[in-house]
């Protein structure tokens, strides 16, 4: 085959996957072939904060933490109460009540300690992209997402507490 023709070939295939690969990720609506009446935003709102005081008088417990959305779905909720039982609820399967291992409780209780709460205030996550994976951790203080900075001392803690604990019975959660 002549060499020409090899690098046609090459570039229509180049120049055919760049177009089908430039349509991937396109938000489309139905009404994708008419004409435009109003550009399409893609960009979802901010997190709008909520002028609150936050109490910071309380201890560090009770804590929620909430997973939601995410590729898989997620919709779990961990609360923890003052005295170390965690209500756990998953989609699809019954709730549980479960006594967290005295050790991980400390260890929790010293990163909700760590934070500054009043600095965290309380902001409603909401949705930043499609399949977005909401982790929202809450006490009597603040209410943030995980990620957010102030909240870096709780990364290790909720992230273990929502590997091991949250299909109990494990090792860190023992039914009562």
């Amino acid at each position: 085959m002549d060499e020409g023709v090899k690098s046609i070939r090459y570039a229509v295939l180049a120049a055919t996957a760049g177009l089908v690969l430039t349509g991937c990720g396109d938000e489309s609506t139905p009404d994708a072939g008419s004409s435009p009446s109003a550009p399409a935003t893609s960009t979802p709102a901010p997190s709008t904060p909520i002028t609150s005081t936050p109490t910071t008088a309380a201890g560090p417990l009770p804590l929620t933490v909430t997973r939601t959305g995410g590729f898989a779905g997620f919709n779990d909720k961990v609360f923890i109460d003052t005295d170390g039982v965690a209500s756990v609820s998953t989609r699809g399967k019954a709730p549980v009540r479960c006594k967290l291992d005295a050790g991980f409780l400390g260890t929790i209780t010293d990163a909700v300690k760590q934070v500054d709460w009043a600095d965290v205030g309380i902001t409603k996550p909401s949705v930043r992209h499609p399949d977005d994976m909401i982790i929202a951790v809450s006490t009597s203080g603040g209410l943030a997402r995980l990620e957010d900075p102030k909240l870096k001392p709780m990364v290790a803690p909720v992230s273990k507490l929502l590997t091991e604990a949250a299909v109990p019975p494990g090792k860190l959660c023992k039914p009562v």
